[in-house]
């Protein structure tokens, strides 16, 4: 993201997006492992996850097949969040709250009512994204 909340999360997010960049140079000359010379390549979009504050979403993700994964993921993370069974042991920060949680499953049913399943999740791009035919866009079924 670039611009969020946390300032690493910003700085990230342009840390990426450049070497993204300067990866597609030619005078940038790299090297693999075994030093033999890489040509240049960028990707073709570079997608920013949202993270704290909403930004309105470039394109939305069904993610309801993998939402229970998602959270357990989330929640490995227990030195930073609110754990029921134990509470939390250290100071009380703006994501160790226990309703931080329900603000992130919130957001993923909000945004998965826009396109019309359970959970979705939001990424912004820099560029715009196309398509060569309207075929290509995929029904998500309901």
């Amino acid at each position: 993201m670039l611009n969020d909340r946390h300032p690493d999360h910003g700085r990230a997010g342009h840390l990426i997006a450049d070497a993204c960049f300067l990866s597609g140079l030619a005078k940038i000359a790299t090297k693999d492992e075994q030093g033999k010379a890489q040509e240049k390549w960028r990707p073709k979009y570079i997608l920013h996850y949202l993270q704290d504050w909403y930004h309105e979403p470039d394109i939305l993700i069904d993610i309801s097949d993998v939402f229970e994964q998602r959270m357990k993921a989330i929640e490995c993370y227990t030195t930073q969040f609110f754990n029921n069974d134990t509470g939390n042991d250290g100071p009380q920060t703006y994501i160790s709250t226990p309703d931080f949680l329900d603000s992130v499953i919130a957001r993923a049913r909000m945004l998965g009512k826009r396109i019309g399943v359970k959970f979705a999740e939001g990424f912004i791009c820099e560029k715009k994204i196309g398509i060569r035919s309207l075929d290509a866009l995929v029904q998500v079924e309901t």
